[in-house]
This record gives structure tokens, C-alpha cells and sequence, in this order.
């Protein structure tokens, strides 16, 4: 049986666990589309819970990149960390590690980091709709190419 580093081994757990978050959240997604959003439109509750579910999203997928920066590099700035963290998961990082994030997928968390940070200080009632929706578009492209990123850093891995 081969040797398994222990932090390797976390890492792993700590990535299909953070799979299954992302999978349930966009099942809750895909529920309340079909469900609940029907009876209430385009409301303050639905974009309430929109809005929920994209930066619950973003902080998951956050979470699991901070315990890869810290399992391979440790390295980021105090100012704009959340920026550098992204910017840092599509690198790759020659005898440490694979990019975790392809550009594409980079690029459409951007969005959704700059919405999450947005939403935190929001504190009004009144939702900008074509902002949620191009939000909810992100959200919808990201989710497929954010799991095959995370399945391939998963194999890389299993293989170290």
C-alpha cells in the first residue's frame, strides 16, 4: 500500500467534501428556479436567496483555495487577499503544484468574488436584477468547469 502524506490526505477529504457542498448548493439552485421562483418572481425574497446562494457558492469554493494556498504556499498579501488568492489558484507553480483553477474558470469567479464582496455591504431592498442575472449567468457557466478543476487537482493529488 503506498504511503499517504497525511495533510495530502486532507487536502483530498477537504476537496470532495467541498465538491458536495457545491453540488448541494447548486441542486438548492435548481430547486428554487424551479419551485419557488415561479410563484415569486422577481422579488426582494428571490433575489435575497439568489444572492445567498452565489456567495455561499464563492465562499465554499474560497474556502478550499485558502487550504490549498496554505498547504503549498502560504504567500499572500494582507491587502486584497481574497484577489490574490484567486489570481494565485490559476497559477502554475513549477515542482509545487498544478493550477488549480483554469483561466476560464478564474475569470467567472472574479464575478462572483467581486459580487460577494458587493452583497456584503448591500444592505438595501432594492436588487438590481441585470446585476443578479449576469451574476446568476457566472454562476451557471462556473459550476461544471469549477468541478472538472477540482476533480483534476484531486487526481494530481492522489498521484503525490
Amino acid at each position: 500500500m503506498k504511503e499517504v502524506n497525511p495533510d495530502v490526505a486532507v487536502l483530498i477529504a477537504q476537496a470532495e467534501n467541498s465538491l458536495e457542498i457545491i453540488r448541494q448548493n447548486f441542486a438548492f439552485y435548481n430547486g428554487f428556479i424551479a419551485n419557488e421562483y415561479k410563484s415569486l418572481g422577481k422579488s426582494t425574497i428571490s433575489a435575497m436567496v439568489l444572492s445567498q446562494v452565489f456567495v455561499d457558492f464563492y465562499t465554499c469554493v474560497e474556502t478550499f483555495m485558502f487550504r490549498v494556498s496554505q498547504e503549498f504556499e502560504n504567500n499572500l498579501k494582507k491587502e486584497q487577499w481574497h484577489k490574490d488568492l484567486l489570481q494565485k489558484m490559476s497559477l502554475l507553480i513549477p515542482n509545487i503544484r498544478p493550477v488549480l483553477l483554469s483561466k476560464t474558470t478564474s475569470q467567472l469567479l472574479s464575478e462572483l468574488l467581486q459580487f460577494r464582496h458587493f452583497r456584503r455591504y448591500y444592505f438595501d431592498f432594492d436588487y438590481d436584477w441585470e446585476k443578479l442575472e449576469l451574476i446568476e449567468r457566472k454562476y451557471i457557466q462556473v459550476q461544471p468547469l469549477l468541478i472538472a478543476d477540482f476533480q483534476n487537482f484531486i487526481s494530481f493529488l492522489q498521484e503525490i
